[in-house]
């Protein structure tokens, strides 16, 4: 790997050009002049991009201008020394030194790990001060490649910085916390995982050392991370995010003090950062991670998912999350169909074993609008992408259980062992089956220790095979025809329903819902509602009924929190919590379960009990009531998919009244030890 860079790689005291753009431009053309890149120039605009992103330049006159691109072939590192230096947006003047890392948009492991060593060593001054100092082309490689040999490795999933204990030499009282130092978890990423990313880490880590800050760091690169131990996460006063991109399993941080910030800043400013960071955990108004975590953790109970059925808790929980979208729009895109051209656009044509959306499209020209006009044209083309939405459901569930158990080897997997279970008929079942399979059979493969030429096939080629016929083979063999004649069973069971026991099946519906705000039992019901959708659009109403009931019931409590906080017992709340409870009224309304989550996470015992009776109450009013939604989300925004939406909106107003009503009474009859800290205001995000 120390060929990542030569002689040939490195200008020294060159001109390359007046400005950023054309510095990039001479570097790209001298790794494709090496036969390095297929296309200098693809390159170049590749790197460019990046550039446009967010600027290379960093304090002390250093800027890594840095590209993934499918015209390099081999990872490589050109290197100008400029004299006089040029911007690349560094606060505090021009670059002298440029690094080109340029790596292959399926660059292996072992690449990408000794690109992010360069990285880390940019933040040490012996470094920088020999390239300054280095006379030849050849000085320069071997600093380099010392570097890339000494350097930490790029996969070292965590950083620590211990603070101190001695009074003399930990940091002053704004870094302490209770007398000790405060605690700081931090995650650091950029888009492309291989310099930013670490250098962040090792600013922080180095700043947390010297100022006695207590810090773990996370970094989240191409080469892969390892997630921080959940006990020391569950112990930190506060978390920092300095990301480009969405942070990797963010839950486990839910409910924590928040600092964000891009990834720069963690290079640039990380003592700024660091007490920034301090504030946020002695402010009870701070922002704070969202999630299920930091609710459902305390009517829950939630466990570190170290333990085999926290991962696969997990992993359940981020297949939903991941599937929603896909529910989501798709369904609000079949009701929009309806609402455009009526039920009828999903009934089969006449003389023909296709329904009327796909008759509609397959016979449109301009010239020939249908006879219903423009409208049932249009309601045609919505319900048909919706429909073909809805299709991605199983797939997508399987694909992100096994994600969330293996990460990126296990997406592909994942998603024919979904399509498997959609083919077999087994359904939602089949896809929790199916992911779980797959997820495990890439975890365990890539965990293999395997010679250094395979290793780069084994992400794209290796483990999508294998895991692909282990899971995908068990189901179509073993699992897949068990699991559709329970489904069968499943769909016989609620067809027998009739009276009481639709009733009953609103009630345990409606406490599911209601019992951890968008936690795992949620997650349960609302994953049973959504998966069945399809069902309920293709003619079952059973399964539009359910949908109904279940949008209904988690709505109750944030509309009763905002209810009881704001109108009901106003002086039984604190003032964050009051401003929790008019933010809460848009959140319910919008089916946002979470809304109610800053209550139940500052008084458990008296808000969820009271949400989950007038949740029990809403969902079997709908379902008594036969209510069906063709939405499986919005709320009362997605009115037009709703039928009976009058009895629906009564049915959630007699929950929400039953919900706010029994919290006023525990709070002000059942009394209990006062908390110590408000509870935060929850933002409104769109």
């Amino acid at each position: 790997m120390t060929e990542i860079i030569t002689a040939e790689l490195v200008s020294i005291d060159e001109p390359l050009g007046a400005d950023k753009r054309a510095v990039i431009e001479a570097l790209a053309q001298r790794v494709a002049l090496q036969g390095r890149a297929t296309d200098g120039a693809r390159l170049a605009a590749d790197a460019w991009a990046r550039e446009e992103k967010d600027e290379t330049g960093l304090p002390g006159g250093i800027a890594i201008p840095h590209a993934k691109s499918a015209a390099v072939t081999q990872a490589s590192l050109a290197f100008a020394r400029l004299s006089p230096g040029v911007d690349f947006g560094a606060e505090d003047g021009g670059a002298d030194l440029v690094f080109l890392i340029a790596a292959p948009d399926t660059a292996a492991e072992e690449h990408l790990a000794v690109l992010s060593k360069l990285a880390r060593s940019l933040m040490r001054d012996d470094f920088t001060a020999g390239l300054r100092a280095a006379t030849t082309a050849d000085e320069v490689v071997a600093i380099v490649r010392d570097a890339i040999s000494d350097a930490p490795a790029a996969a070292a999933p965590e950083t620590r910085a211990t603070a101190r204990a001695t009074a003399e030499t930990s940091a002053d009282d704004a870094l302490m916390i209770n007398g000790r130092p405060a605690r700081i978890v931090a995650v650091t990423a950029c888009a492309t995982g291989i310099a930013h990313t670490f250098m962040a880490a090792d600013a922080l880590t180095a700043t947390g050392q010297k100022e006695g800050v207590d810090l773990t760091v996370e970094p989240q690169g191409s080469s892969g991370y390892k997630a921080i131990d959940q006990r020391i996460i569950d112990e930190a006063d506060a978390v920092i995010f300095a990301v480009d991109v969405d942070v990797r399993e963010q839950a486990r941080f839910a409910g924590k003090p928040v600092v964000r910030s891009g990834v720069k800043r963690g290079i640039e400013q990380p003592a700024q950062m660091l007490r920034e960071a301090v504030a946020a955990a002695k402010n009870p108004n701070a922002a704070r991670v969202p999630g299920a975590g930091a609710g459902a953790a305390a009517s829950a109970g939630s466990a570190a998912p170290t333990t085999l059925g926290g991962t696969v808790r997990r992993a359940l929980l981020t297949g939903v999350s991941y599937m929603i979208p896909f529910v989501a729009g798709g369904g609000l895109l079949i009701a929009l169909g309806f609402a455009l051209a009526g039920y009828q656009i999903a009934s089969p044509h006449e003389g023909t074993d296709v329904n009327n959306a796909v008759y509609t499209l397959q016979n449109f020209t301009l010239w020939n609008l249908p006879d219903q006009g423009l409208l049932y044209y249009l309601g045609a083309v919505a319900f048909q992408i919706g429909g073909l939405s809805f299709g991605f459901l199983v797939p997508a569930l399987a694909g992100y259980i096994a994600y969330g158990i293996a990460d990126r080897p296990g997406i592909a997997p994942g998603f024919v062992a979904g399509a498997v279970a959609s083919f077999m008929g087994a359904g939602f079942i089949g896809a929790i089956v199916g992911g779980l399979l797959a997820g495990l059979a890439a975890w365990w493969l890539n965990r293999l220790e395997v010679p250094r030429w395979l290793r780069g096939l084994m992400p794209v080629v290796i483990i999508p095979l294998l895991g692909s016929i282990f899971a995908s083979g068990l189901l179509l063999m073993v699992f897949g025809g068990p699991i559709a004649a329970l489904s069968v069973a499943l769909n016989g069971w609620l067809s027998s329903l009739t009276g009481a026991g639709v009733i009953l099946l609103g009630v345990i519906l409606g406490l599911m819902m209601c019992f951890d705000l968008g936690g795992p039992v949620n997650k349960v019901a609302y994953g049973f509602a959504t998966a069945n959708l399809a069902q309920g659009i293709a003619g079952d109403e059973r399964y539009l009924q359910i949908m109904a009931a279940v949008m209904a019931a988690g709505m109750v409590p944030p509309l009763a929190m905002a209810l009881a906080s704001t109108v009901l017992g106003r002086k039984l709340f604190t003032e964050p919590e009051r401003e929790n409870g008019k933010a809460a009224w848009l959140l319910g309304a919008a089916f946002i379960s979470e809304g109610a989550i800053p209550f139940a996470a500052a008084d458990v015992f008296r808000v969820i009990p009271a949400a989950m009776l007038g949740g029990a109450v809403t969902g079997a009013m709908s379902m008594a009531f036969a209510v069906t939604s063709r939405a499986p989300h919005g709320g009362v925004f997605v009115f037009f998919a709703i039928d009976n939406f009058w009895l629906w909106m009564f049915s959630i107003a007699v929950g929400t009244v039953i919900s706010a009503v029994t919290v006023v009474l525990l709070k002000r009859y059942a009394r209990r030890r006062p908390i110590d800290v408000d509870v935060p205001a929850v933002a409104v995000t769109a």
